[in-house]
């Protein structure tokens, strides 16, 4: 199922599709490099920026036939690494380039830091791109990955880069295929594949991680522009822009209170405004270098984020939410002793809920939910009810395209 729009990004810059998978194996290569033969088949001038083949023998006769822009190998902590040959991609101009693993970190000396900014340079010289990018990899989502498999993402690609995609497809395949195919060595090498089907890879992880990508493109796609298009009587949605806004305190948990308020902002296409509130004088050390951290994390998840200085914590913190018209605010407390998670002035937490009114209140525990997450949304079991509730009700839709292909091959393939 897909949705089209009705607006493009300037003609001269390039569009992006994007292959989406669960798990190494899924096939998201193999569906890059089988769109890439087809177009060149008919004619569209097509090359090979990068294609991570893993020495896997069919992924690798893939190769064959397509021009193939010989990547440069560098050293990277004592290992030959293969990059990205930028610079020559750029001069040969291609219609349409290929470029696996949009998470792909760069070697140290590269012209970015990580491959979706090579493809931002790509896409801003009007050379369209074809990538792939695994659902653990998406920033919001990271955390969500890790407590499923156990393992964290070294790697992550900002939400805001996926999302802008003109199309993403999710290259779904069952559980017990991919655990077939990893059985078959067809994934890792023998010792490998046995050490993973007996670990992250088991069934139930998969058909979790699965899930995940599905509710992921479902939820985009519901908020995409084409849903609040105005109707054939020039209505429009009818509805007020959803903001959510999330209370820091500096503590390790806002990553986590970011993380879930990006996954709630995006199911219902609501803006993220994160905001730290401290006493006059400002926060200390330790707490600005923590805060760093999360206004990174924050802007790269497509969120703003903003500081306060007042005495009165609660009064600063519903003010500037009431002045930013959320329709949110979440707040982090203590597990046990339901403390905000914020300098522990007397009554914040009681203060907040009393004076909230007309805003629906989030208090989400600090402590690991590892035990208590839900294994496709990762949202804590013990966060304390809210003035409403959030829906994750979406379908299993597998694909939207924001703006009609040309050079860009078929709108649809299957997993190899």
């Amino acid at each position: 199922m897909s949705a089209s729009v009705s607006y493009r990004e300037p003609a001269a810059r390039g569009r992006l599709r994007i292959y989406l998978g669960c798990a190494p194996g899924a096939g998201t290569t193999c569906a890059l490099l089988g769109e890439g033969r087809v177009s060149a088949e008919h004619g569209t001038d097509v090359v090979v920026a990068s294609a991570e083949t893993h020495g896997r023998p069919g992924t690798g006769a893939l190769l064959v036939g397509l021009e193939v822009i010989s990547p440069p190998t560098v050293a990277d902590r004592g290992a030959a690494v293969e990059g990205m040959d930028l610079g020559a991609i750029l001069a040969r101009s291609p219609q349409v380039a290929l470029v696996d693993d949009l998470a792909h970190s760069n070697a140290p000396g590269a012209r970015h830091a990580a491959r979706w900014q090579d493809v931002e340079d790509l896409l801003a010289a009007g050379i369209d791109v074809i990538s792939t990018v695994s659902i653990a990899h998406l920033e919001s989502l990271s955390d969500v990955a890790a407590k499923i498999t156990g393992v964290a993402p070294q790697r992550t690609v900002p939400d805001p880069v996926v999302r802008a995609a003109d199309e993403v497809q999710v290259v779904d395949v069952a559980p017990e295929v991919l655990r077939d195919r990893m059985a078959r060595g067809r994934i890792y090498p023998p010792q490998q594949a046995q050490a993973a089907l007996g670990g992250w890879y088991q069934a139930g992880n998969l058909a979790a991680l699965r899930e995940l990508a599905l509710l992921w493109v479902a939820a985009t796609l519901a908020n995409s522009p084409q849903r609040h298009r105005p109707d054939s009587h020039g209505l429009g949605r009818g509805q007020a822009q959803e903001r959510v806004v999330v209370a820091l305190s500096g503590g390790p948990e806002g990553e986590t209170l970011i993380r879930r308020a990006a996954r709630i902002a995006a199911r219902s296409g609501a803006d993220l405004l994160v905001v730290h509130a401290a006493r006059h004088g400002g926060p200390a050390a330790a707490v600005r270098t923590a805060l760093a951290g999360q206004r990174r994390l924050t802007e790269a998840l497509g969120g703003s984020y903003h500081q306060l200085a007042d005495k009165d914590i609660p009064t600063a913190l519903l003010a500037f939410a009431r002045a930013e018209n959320a329709t949110r605010l979440m707040l982090g407390a203590a597990r046990h002793t339901r403390r905000l998670s914020l300098p522990p002035w007397p009554g914040t937490t009681q203060r907040v809920i009393r004076d909230g009114s007309g805003i629906a209140l989030h208090v989400v525990s600090r402590a690991s939910t590892a035990s208590g997450a839900s294994p496709v949304t990762g949202e804590p079991a013990n966060e304390e009810p809210s003035r409403e509730g959030d829906n994750d009700g979406a379908g299993h839709l597998l694909a939207w395209p924001r703006a009609a292909s040309s050079a860009m091959g078929p709108q649809t393939a299957s997993p190899r």
